[in-house]
């Protein structure tokens, strides 16, 4: 199946809502478990970059995997942040999280360069993928480490289907739409390694997760990779 790219935006109220109060329990918690057993001697303090933080589940699920870390939460969308700033606060862990509204490509950051940077669904909503990986590249310090997890591509559309069916058939329509939508618009495993290896990141691993997800994780290099055609400059 070829991939149907979808907006990049994911903010009207009634779609952020039905995102928001959906149950992602279990690939959230897999989220953490997968960083942990990526990174397992890793002691996460200081910052941390959540790119495409969304409705901060994750975010808060970090912060409370990790107490001595504080996160830098960016998303593109103001509904979004706003959910966030609600479950965040009711959470208890509003005061460690600085949440940004911009989209990527971003450069104007808080911090100058990032230990740990994470990114949960964000890749299939960008129409240009590489904009992902080079942030990676702006904001993590040489040997950051990275921890992406994305949907992948079903072969078919009735892979897709069957894939709403069994995770978002009890969930609103318009989540069980746009559900199919991210499931056209994600990358296939070898169009990552292929992204990652253009844009310098081949070191990264790329690895197919349970039926309907892919992960990316690993240290960005020791120094910093040329861009094509001239030295990388911040």
């Amino acid at each position: 199946m070829e991939r149907i790219p979808e907006p990049e935006l994911m903010d009207e109220p009634g779609q952020v809502r039905a995102y928001a109060e959906a149950d992602f329990e279990e690939p959230h918690r897999r989220f953490i478990e997968g960083f942990r057993g990526a990174f397992p001697r890793l002691a996460v303090v200081g910052r941390v970059l959540d790119l495409g933080c969304g409705p901060g589940d994750i975010t808060r699920r970090f912060l409370e995997a990790y107490p001595a870390c504080r996160v830098d939460a960016l998303d593109g969308a103001a509904n979004m942040l706003r959910w966030a700033d609600r479950a965040l606060t009711a959470a208890g862990v509003r005061e460690r999280v600085r949440l940004i509204h911009a989209r990527l490509p971003q450069t104007d950051l808080p911090e100058r360069a990032y230990d740990v940077v994470i990114s949960n669904s964000l890749l299939h909503h960008l129409h240009d993928p590489a904009v992902l990986w080079q942030a990676l590249r702006r904001h993590g310090r040489p040997g950051a480490a990275v921890y992406v997890v994305d949907l992948r591509r079903p072969a078919s559309a009735a892979q897709a289907q069957a894939l709403v069916a069994a995770h978002a058939g009890g969930e609103p329509p318009v989540l069980q739409r746009d559900f199919l939508h991210s499931l056209c618009a994600a990358f296939e495993p070898g169009e990552v390694r292929r992204q990652l290896a253009a844009a310098g990141l081949g070191s990264l691993r790329v690895a197919a997760r349970g039926d309907r997800h892919l992960t990316v994780s690993g240290r960005l290099p020791a120094a910093r990779p040329a861009w094509p055609g001239g030295p990388c400059v911040r």
